[in-house]
Protein backbone atom coordinates (compact mmCIF):
# COMPACT_ATOMS: atom_id res chain seq x y z
CA UNK A 1 0.00 0.00 0.00
CA UNK A 2 1.73 3.31 -0.98
CA UNK A 3 2.53 5.60 1.59
CA UNK A 4 -0.21 8.03 0.49
CA UNK A 5 -3.07 5.96 1.31
CA UNK A 6 -1.58 5.40 5.12
CA UNK A 7 -1.51 9.05 6.01
CA UNK A 8 -5.33 9.60 6.48
CA UNK A 9 -5.34 6.41 8.97
CA UNK A 10 -2.31 7.65 10.63
CA UNK A 11 -3.94 10.90 10.75
CA UNK A 12 -7.04 9.20 12.56
CA UNK A 13 -4.66 7.07 14.80
CA UNK A 14 -2.97 10.97 15.95
CA UNK A 15 -6.47 12.66 16.55
CA UNK A 16 -7.51 9.53 18.57
CA UNK A 17 -4.16 9.50 21.00
CA UNK A 18 -4.46 13.35 21.09
CA UNK A 19 -8.06 12.97 22.57
CA UNK A 20 -7.04 9.83 24.85
CA UNK A 21 -4.25 12.39 26.11
CA UNK A 22 -6.37 15.08 26.91
CA UNK A 23 -9.04 12.66 28.70
CA UNK A 24 -6.23 11.60 30.89
CA UNK A 25 -5.20 15.56 31.37
CA UNK A 26 -8.57 16.75 32.00
CA UNK A 27 -9.57 13.91 34.92
CA UNK A 28 -9.46 14.86 38.75
CA UNK A 29 -5.90 14.47 40.08
CA UNK A 30 -6.37 16.53 43.19
CA UNK A 31 -8.42 13.40 45.35
CA UNK A 32 -5.02 11.06 44.37
CA UNK A 33 -3.09 10.88 47.72
CA UNK A 34 0.61 9.35 47.54
CA UNK A 35 0.93 6.30 49.23
CA UNK A 36 3.56 7.65 51.79
CA UNK A 37 0.86 10.08 52.97
CA UNK A 38 -1.50 6.94 54.13
CA UNK A 39 0.61 3.96 54.89
CA UNK A 40 3.59 3.14 57.38
CA UNK A 41 6.71 0.90 56.47
CA UNK A 42 7.07 -1.95 59.22
CA UNK A 43 9.84 -1.24 61.81
CA UNK A 44 10.46 2.81 60.37
CA UNK A 45 8.99 3.65 63.89
CA UNK A 46 9.49 5.81 66.35
CA UNK A 47 9.86 4.76 69.99
CA UNK A 48 9.09 6.79 73.39
CA UNK A 49 12.41 7.26 76.37
CA UNK A 50 11.08 8.56 79.47
CA UNK A 51 13.48 9.25 82.59
CA UNK A 52 13.31 11.16 86.02
CA UNK A 53 15.92 14.14 86.88
CA UNK A 54 16.33 17.08 88.88
CA UNK A 55 16.42 20.47 87.25
CA UNK A 56 19.02 23.15 89.12
CA UNK A 57 19.50 26.98 89.04
CA UNK A 58 15.94 28.04 89.51
CA UNK A 59 15.32 31.51 91.57
CA UNK A 60 13.35 30.19 94.47
CA UNK A 61 10.80 28.94 92.41
CA UNK A 62 11.63 25.09 92.90
CA UNK A 63 9.77 22.51 94.81
CA UNK A 64 9.50 22.85 98.79
CA UNK A 65 11.28 20.22 99.95
CA UNK A 66 8.80 19.43 103.16
CA UNK A 67 5.87 18.85 100.74
CA UNK A 68 8.14 17.18 97.80
CA UNK A 69 9.64 14.19 99.57
CA UNK A 70 10.73 12.68 96.66
CA UNK A 71 12.91 15.70 95.59
CA UNK A 72 14.79 16.09 98.91
CA UNK A 73 15.95 12.02 98.82
CA UNK A 74 16.88 12.28 95.43
CA UNK A 75 19.21 15.48 96.18
CA UNK A 76 20.79 13.88 99.13
CA UNK A 77 20.82 10.67 96.89
CA UNK A 78 23.00 12.95 93.98
CA UNK A 79 24.77 14.57 96.36
CA UNK A 80 26.15 11.55 97.86
CA UNK A 81 27.22 10.22 94.52
CA UNK A 82 29.33 13.94 94.02
CA UNK A 83 30.99 12.97 97.93
CA UNK A 84 29.03 15.64 99.93
CA UNK A 85 27.12 14.12 102.97
CA UNK A 86 23.86 15.54 103.83
CA UNK A 87 21.33 12.84 104.89
CA UNK A 88 22.30 13.91 108.73
CA UNK A 89 20.77 17.61 107.39
CA UNK A 90 17.46 18.99 106.31
CA UNK A 91 17.95 21.20 103.15
CA UNK A 92 16.09 23.71 103.39
CA UNK A 93 17.13 25.02 99.16
CA UNK A 94 13.90 26.28 96.91
CA UNK A 95 16.05 26.29 93.90
CA UNK A 96 15.76 22.46 92.87
CA UNK A 97 12.68 20.96 91.54
CA UNK A 98 12.08 17.01 90.47
CA UNK A 99 11.48 16.75 86.78
CA UNK A 100 9.74 13.88 84.05
CA UNK A 101 11.93 13.95 81.09
CA UNK A 102 10.47 12.68 77.71
CA UNK A 103 11.91 11.90 74.42
CA UNK A 104 10.87 10.27 71.00
CA UNK A 105 13.20 8.20 69.40
CA UNK A 106 13.47 8.41 65.65
CA UNK A 107 14.02 5.17 63.72
CA UNK A 108 17.18 4.15 62.28
CA UNK A 109 18.41 7.12 65.28
CA UNK A 110 22.84 5.81 65.22
CA UNK A 111 24.74 6.06 68.68
CA UNK A 112 26.07 9.75 69.33
CA UNK A 113 22.97 11.58 67.47
CA UNK A 114 21.25 13.93 69.51
CA UNK A 115 17.55 14.20 70.07
CA UNK A 116 14.56 16.75 71.70
CA UNK A 117 13.44 16.40 74.87
CA UNK A 118 10.65 17.77 77.07
CA UNK A 119 11.07 18.46 80.69
CA UNK A 120 8.16 19.01 83.23
CA UNK A 121 7.90 19.52 86.86
CA UNK A 122 6.39 16.61 88.78
CA UNK A 123 6.30 18.27 92.65
CA UNK A 124 5.04 22.18 93.35
CA UNK A 125 7.99 23.88 91.55
CA UNK A 126 6.49 27.27 90.29
CA UNK A 127 8.72 27.89 87.25
CA UNK A 128 11.38 25.83 85.42
CA UNK A 129 13.26 29.02 84.20
CA UNK A 130 16.29 29.81 84.31
CA UNK A 131 16.55 25.87 84.93
CA UNK A 132 19.34 23.02 84.17
CA UNK A 133 18.53 19.64 84.07
CA UNK A 134 21.45 17.08 85.61
CA UNK A 135 22.37 14.14 84.05
CA UNK A 136 18.65 12.08 83.58
CA UNK A 137 19.19 8.59 81.47
CA UNK A 138 16.03 7.70 78.98
CA UNK A 139 14.61 4.47 79.35
CA UNK A 140 12.82 2.44 76.98
CA UNK A 141 9.68 0.09 77.25
CA UNK A 142 12.35 -2.57 78.08
CA UNK A 143 13.44 -0.44 80.87
CA UNK A 144 17.38 -0.17 78.94
CA UNK A 145 19.29 3.16 78.57
CA UNK A 146 18.92 4.70 74.94
CA UNK A 147 20.05 8.08 75.81
CA UNK A 148 21.09 10.47 78.53
CA UNK A 149 20.10 14.22 78.94
CA UNK A 150 20.94 16.88 79.96
CA UNK A 151 21.12 21.05 79.50
CA UNK A 152 19.75 24.29 79.94
CA UNK A 153 15.82 24.18 79.96
CA UNK A 154 14.40 26.68 77.56
CA UNK A 155 10.70 27.83 79.28
CA UNK A 156 7.96 29.53 76.85
CA UNK A 157 6.21 30.87 79.40
CA UNK A 158 6.21 32.97 82.87
CA UNK A 159 4.59 33.47 86.22
CA UNK A 160 4.72 36.99 87.80
CA UNK A 161 3.41 37.58 91.66
CA UNK A 162 2.80 40.18 94.22
CA UNK A 163 0.56 40.44 96.99
CA UNK A 164 -3.07 40.77 95.54
CA UNK A 165 -2.03 39.72 92.00
CA UNK A 166 -0.33 37.89 90.02
CA UNK A 167 0.22 37.09 86.07
CA UNK A 168 1.06 33.93 84.44
CA UNK A 169 1.61 33.18 80.85
CA UNK A 170 1.69 29.76 78.98
CA UNK A 171 3.41 26.73 81.18
CA UNK A 172 6.28 27.81 83.19
CA UNK A 173 6.49 24.44 84.88
CA UNK A 174 7.31 23.27 81.04
CA UNK A 175 10.00 23.36 79.17
CA UNK A 176 12.26 21.74 76.18
CA UNK A 177 16.14 20.98 75.34
CA UNK A 178 17.02 21.41 71.64
CA UNK A 179 19.13 18.45 70.90
CA UNK A 180 19.32 17.84 74.60
CA UNK A 181 20.30 14.35 74.71
CA UNK A 182 22.50 12.09 73.06
CA UNK A 183 21.70 8.32 71.61
CA UNK A 184 23.52 6.27 73.73
CA UNK A 185 22.00 2.74 72.21
CA UNK A 186 20.48 1.95 68.54
CA UNK A 187 17.70 -0.49 68.02
CA UNK A 188 18.31 -3.21 65.39
CA UNK A 189 16.72 -3.21 62.73
CA UNK A 190 17.96 -4.57 59.07
CA UNK A 191 15.73 -3.32 56.84
CA UNK A 192 17.85 -4.17 54.00
CA UNK A 193 17.93 -8.20 54.72
CA UNK A 194 13.94 -8.28 54.54
CA UNK A 195 12.53 -10.44 51.94
CA UNK A 196 8.94 -8.49 52.51
CA UNK A 197 7.91 -5.61 53.41
CA UNK A 198 4.54 -5.27 55.00
CA UNK A 199 2.42 -1.30 54.57
CA UNK A 200 0.33 -0.43 57.73
CA UNK A 201 -2.28 1.76 56.39
CA UNK A 202 -2.89 4.71 59.07
CA UNK A 203 -6.79 3.95 57.95
CA UNK A 204 -7.33 0.47 57.66
CA UNK A 205 -9.88 -0.13 54.67
CA UNK A 206 -10.55 -3.17 52.01
CA UNK A 207 -10.90 -0.17 49.12
CA UNK A 208 -7.62 1.28 49.97
CA UNK A 209 -5.42 -1.26 50.23
CA UNK A 210 -6.83 -2.87 46.72
CA UNK A 211 -6.08 -0.29 45.40
CA UNK A 212 -2.23 0.23 46.63
CA UNK A 213 -1.63 -3.79 46.10
CA UNK A 214 -2.57 -2.36 42.25
CA UNK A 215 -0.51 0.38 41.70
CA UNK A 216 2.77 -0.90 43.05
CA UNK A 217 1.49 -4.36 40.75
CA UNK A 218 1.33 -1.77 37.80
CA UNK A 219 4.51 -0.20 38.88
CA UNK A 220 6.38 -2.98 39.23
CA UNK A 221 4.79 -5.09 36.29
CA UNK A 222 4.33 -8.09 38.58
CA UNK A 223 2.49 -9.88 41.49
CA UNK A 224 4.28 -8.82 43.83
CA UNK A 225 2.03 -7.05 46.30
CA UNK A 226 -1.23 -8.58 47.74
CA UNK A 227 -3.48 -6.94 50.47
CA UNK A 228 -3.80 -9.34 53.46
CA UNK A 229 -6.02 -7.44 55.43
CA UNK A 230 -8.14 -4.08 55.69
CA UNK A 231 -4.92 -2.34 57.13
CA UNK A 232 -1.94 -4.20 55.70
CA UNK A 233 0.08 -4.81 52.23
CA UNK A 234 2.75 -7.09 52.10
CA UNK A 235 5.51 -6.46 49.24
CA UNK A 236 7.30 -9.12 48.12
CA UNK A 237 10.64 -7.80 47.23
CA UNK A 238 11.43 -8.56 44.00
CA UNK A 239 14.66 -10.51 42.84
CA UNK A 240 15.99 -7.88 40.85
CA UNK A 241 15.84 -4.85 43.80
CA UNK A 242 17.17 -7.18 47.01
CA UNK A 243 20.28 -5.19 47.23
CA UNK A 244 18.18 -1.37 46.42
CA UNK A 245 15.35 -2.02 48.92
CA UNK A 246 15.62 1.89 50.07
CA UNK A 247 15.08 2.69 46.22
CA UNK A 248 11.91 0.20 46.35
CA UNK A 249 10.10 1.90 48.96
CA UNK A 250 10.86 5.18 47.90
CA UNK A 251 9.42 3.85 44.52
CA UNK A 252 6.04 2.88 46.10
CA UNK A 253 6.09 6.32 48.45
CA UNK A 254 5.46 8.06 45.16
CA UNK A 255 2.62 6.18 43.63
CA UNK A 256 -0.59 7.60 43.96
CA UNK A 257 -3.80 6.11 44.95
CA UNK A 258 -7.49 7.58 45.39
CA UNK A 259 -8.48 6.65 49.23
CA UNK A 260 -11.49 5.16 49.80
CA UNK A 261 -13.32 6.17 53.16
CA UNK A 262 -16.92 5.14 54.56
CA UNK A 263 -19.86 7.35 55.22
CA UNK A 264 -19.05 8.82 58.51
CA UNK A 265 -20.45 12.05 60.59
CA UNK A 266 -18.59 12.99 63.37
CA UNK A 267 -20.23 14.94 66.37
CA UNK A 268 -18.46 17.00 68.83
CA UNK A 269 -20.72 17.26 71.12
CA UNK A 270 -19.24 19.99 73.20
CA UNK A 271 -17.95 22.41 70.45
CA UNK A 272 -20.71 22.17 68.13
CA UNK A 273 -18.64 20.53 65.59
CA UNK A 274 -20.00 18.48 62.49
CA UNK A 275 -17.79 17.00 59.96
CA UNK A 276 -19.52 14.97 57.18
CA UNK A 277 -18.07 12.60 54.81
CA UNK A 278 -18.43 13.06 51.37
CA UNK A 279 -20.48 10.02 50.59
CA UNK A 280 -23.34 10.56 52.99
CA UNK A 281 -26.15 9.90 51.75
CA UNK A 282 -30.09 10.61 53.03
CA UNK A 283 -33.13 8.77 51.78
CA UNK A 284 -36.15 10.27 51.47
CA UNK A 285 -36.98 12.24 54.62
CA UNK A 286 -39.31 15.24 55.46
CA UNK A 287 -37.49 17.98 58.22
CA UNK A 288 -39.67 20.23 60.49
CA UNK A 289 -37.69 22.07 62.97
CA UNK A 290 -39.12 24.76 65.62
CA UNK A 291 -39.82 25.77 69.28
CA UNK A 292 -42.32 26.51 71.05
CA UNK A 293 -40.77 30.35 73.00
CA UNK A 294 -42.39 31.83 75.86
CA UNK A 295 -41.53 35.38 76.48
CA UNK A 296 -42.62 37.37 79.64
CA UNK A 297 -41.40 40.77 79.87
CA UNK A 298 -42.04 43.00 83.10
CA UNK A 299 -42.48 46.88 82.91
CA UNK A 300 -43.86 47.98 86.29
CA UNK A 301 -45.12 51.64 86.06
CA UNK A 302 -45.59 54.57 88.78
CA UNK A 303 -49.11 55.83 89.11
CA UNK A 304 -49.12 58.62 90.77
CA UNK A 305 -52.63 60.74 91.79
CA UNK A 306 -53.96 64.24 90.48
CA UNK A 307 -52.19 67.00 91.92
CA UNK A 308 -55.57 68.30 93.86
CA UNK A 309 -56.35 65.31 95.12
CA UNK A 310 -56.28 64.38 98.78
CA UNK A 311 -56.70 60.55 99.79
CA UNK A 312 -54.59 59.73 96.67
CA UNK A 313 -51.60 57.35 96.69
CA UNK A 314 -48.50 56.85 94.22
CA UNK A 315 -48.93 53.07 93.33
CA UNK A 316 -46.29 50.82 91.50
CA UNK A 317 -49.16 48.97 88.54
CA UNK A 318 -47.75 45.89 87.04
CA UNK A 319 -47.64 46.07 83.27
CA UNK A 320 -46.97 42.24 81.84
CA UNK A 321 -46.23 41.20 78.53
CA UNK A 322 -46.58 37.61 76.82
CA UNK A 323 -45.13 36.48 73.62
CA UNK A 324 -45.61 33.22 72.10
CA UNK A 325 -43.76 31.95 69.32
CA UNK A 326 -44.90 28.92 68.19
CA UNK A 327 -42.76 28.27 65.09
CA UNK A 328 -45.10 29.10 62.53
CA UNK A 329 -42.10 30.98 59.86
CA UNK A 330 -40.47 27.77 59.93
CA UNK A 331 -41.34 25.50 57.27
CA UNK A 332 -41.59 21.60 56.56
CA UNK A 333 -38.54 20.44 54.05
CA UNK A 334 -38.42 17.32 51.80
CA UNK A 335 -34.89 16.54 51.47
CA UNK A 336 -34.72 13.81 48.18
CA UNK A 337 -33.34 9.91 48.22
CA UNK A 338 -29.77 10.22 47.37
CA UNK A 339 -28.93 13.57 48.08
CA UNK A 340 -25.68 14.46 48.09
CA UNK A 341 -23.54 16.37 51.10
CA UNK A 342 -23.64 19.60 49.15
CA UNK A 343 -27.37 19.51 48.74
CA UNK A 344 -27.71 18.17 52.50
CA UNK A 345 -25.87 21.35 54.08
CA UNK A 346 -27.89 23.60 51.81
CA UNK A 347 -31.28 22.11 53.02
CA UNK A 348 -30.52 22.24 56.29
CA UNK A 349 -28.85 25.31 56.30
CA UNK A 350 -32.18 27.07 54.11
CA UNK A 351 -34.15 26.00 57.45
CA UNK A 352 -32.06 28.48 59.53
CA UNK A 353 -30.72 25.81 61.54
CA UNK A 354 -27.75 26.35 63.76
CA UNK A 355 -25.34 23.24 64.84
CA UNK A 356 -26.92 22.21 68.20
CA UNK A 357 -29.79 22.00 66.29
CA UNK A 358 -28.54 20.52 63.10
CA UNK A 359 -26.72 17.48 65.83
CA UNK A 360 -30.17 16.69 66.87
CA UNK A 361 -31.84 16.55 63.29
CA UNK A 362 -28.98 14.34 62.20
CA UNK A 363 -29.24 11.92 65.05
CA UNK A 364 -32.96 11.93 64.47
CA UNK A 365 -32.23 11.07 60.60
CA UNK A 366 -30.19 8.20 61.56
CA UNK A 367 -33.27 7.05 64.13
CA UNK A 368 -35.43 7.21 61.23
CA UNK A 369 -33.10 4.96 59.38
CA UNK A 370 -32.80 7.59 56.35
CA UNK A 371 -28.98 8.21 56.97
CA UNK A 372 -26.72 6.48 55.04
CA UNK A 373 -23.88 6.73 57.36
CA UNK A 374 -22.59 6.02 60.50
CA UNK A 375 -22.47 8.74 63.39
CA UNK A 376 -19.51 9.53 65.58
CA UNK A 377 -20.32 11.35 68.75
CA UNK A 378 -16.94 12.42 70.08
Amino acid sequence: MPLTALLPALRRIALIGLVAAAGLAAAPAAAQTRIKDIVDVEGVRDNLLVGYGLAVGLNGTGDSLTSSPFTEQSLIGMLERLGVNTRDNNPKTKNVAAVMVTATLPPFATQGSRIDITVSALGDAKSLQGGTLLVTPLLGADGEVYAVAQGNVAVGGFKAEGAAASVTKGVPTSGRIANGAIVEREIPFQLAQLDSVRLALRNPDFTTARRIAQAINASLQQPAAAATDPSTVRVTVPPGRRQDIIGLITDIEQLRVVPDQIARVVIDEQTGVIVMGENVRISTVAIAQGNLTIRITETPQVSQPNALSTGGQTVVVPRTDVQVDEGGDRRLAILSQGVSLRELVESLNALGIGPRDMISILQSIKAAGALQAEIEVM
